[in-house]
């Protein structure tokens, strides 16, 4: 924590700032090693050039935040407290004067947040911590890639109980309850995001919601999910026959498989993230089927299930050593159905570790 604590205390004085308010659950869990998810309560972090940091959050958190490791200054405050009168105290321990300069995520705050901190900093000047704090996230760490690591070995086991759980009849709701169930039973707490089970012509919407429909013969069938790990998310998908696939599903799952190996031949330090998008697109288009690959490649992965990199073709920064993110070529046909592959990626100084792991051949269940 210390090494992120002294970035994030270096780019303050770089931009003569007096404090970075920090309230985003990622961002605090981060810079903190303590996950909280507030609610409608107040959670902040304070981070200064030279002073020592302290944490804000409802004192029934307090022991869970000493638990996580901090051994900082921590305000806890119960349901009748008003604890901007314990953060101005805080700030003027710290000579934090009515016209300081503050970073704050000025992606994620609210405007009543920005207010009650104008209350205690009556003209402050405001400049965005979004963009520092994303480019520390971006390379991961040995502790954090070993958490990525072990996360796509669990969702990798989540495709291969959806597959087991396939029978003529049953409903993608009851596939995504036993993937659920199971991941339960390894204990997961929580997935990365609304577990994703699409059969036949639903697989045509890269978003679908699961319903109750039932599984026919010559249905694609599409797995998309991801658990949260220690506070750290995996995500891949899988598309697969059930019984068979007609001659246009094989050829564009065939289509989509050559697209993610051509990316993934790519993956290595210094590629720029958007030849990474073109590589791909280049193969489903050359195919026909660039209409109906309408999304970007990827994403980056870690705290967040979506946070930087951004792996689109306008984007012209470099691949470097510690990035994970996503690799997920698509096509998406109405009527026919649709095929996605996605798997988890690192950027070594060697090339490249796919961290998802589950077997991409098609497969007919």
């Amino acid at each position: 924590m210390q090494q992120r604590w002294d970035k994030i205390s270096a780019w303050l004085r770089e931009q003569q700032a007096d404090a970075a308010f920090i309230h985003t659950t990622p961002n605090v869990f981060y810079l903190s090693q303590f996950f909280c998810h507030p609610h409608e309560r107040l959670l902040r972090l304070f981070i200064f050039p030279e002073a020592e940091p302290f944490l804000v959050c409802p004192q029934m958190e307090v022991a869970s935040a000493r638990n996580a490791g901090w051994k900082n200054p921590v305000l806890g405050y119960d349901d009748v407290q008003n604890p901007w009168e314990m953060i101005a105290s805080e700030l003027a321990k710290r000579s934090v004067s009515a016209h300081a300069t503050v970073a704050i995520e000025k992606e994620q705050l609210s405007y009543s947040r920005v207010e009650q901190l104008q209350a205690v900093i009556p003209h402050a000047r405001f400049v965005s911590a979004d963009e520092p704090l994303n480019r520390l996230r971006l390379i991961k760490d040995a502790g954090e890639i070993k958490l990525l690591r072990e996360a796509a070995a669990i969702a990798d086991y989540g495709v291969e109980v959806g597959i087991s759980a396939l029978k003529q009849g049953c409903s993608e709701m009851e596939v995504v309850a036993r993937i659920e169930w199971e991941m339960k039973k390894k204990g997961i707490h929580e997935m990365s995001f609304s577990t994703t089970v699409l059969f036949g012509g639903k697989t045509a919407f890269p978003h679908g919601t699961p319903a109750l429909a039932p599984l026919q013969p010559g249905d694609l069938v599409l797995f998309d999910l991801g658990v949260v790990l220690d506070g750290y998310c995996s995500d891949i998908t899988r598309t697969v026959g059930f019984r068979s696939v007609n001659e246009q599903q094989q050829q564009i799952y065939e289509t989509v498989l050559k697209a993610q190996q051509k990316a993934l031949e790519q993956c290595r330090t210094g590629t720029i993230m958007g030849d990474l998008d073109r590589a791909a697109r280049s193969v489903i288009s050359d195919a026909g089927y660039g209409e109906f690959f309408p999304h970007r490649l990827g994403h980056g992965l870690g705290i967040d299930v979506h946070e930087y990199p951004s792996i689109n073709e306008t984007n012209d920064s470099p691949l470097q050593a510690g990035m994970v993110f996503t690799v997920e070529p698509g096509i998406y046909i109405q009527g026919l159905g649709g095929v996605r592959i996605e798997d988890d990626v690192l950027i070594t100084r060697e090339g490249c570790e796919t961290l998802t792991r589950f077997p991409k051949e098609l497969q007919i269940i």
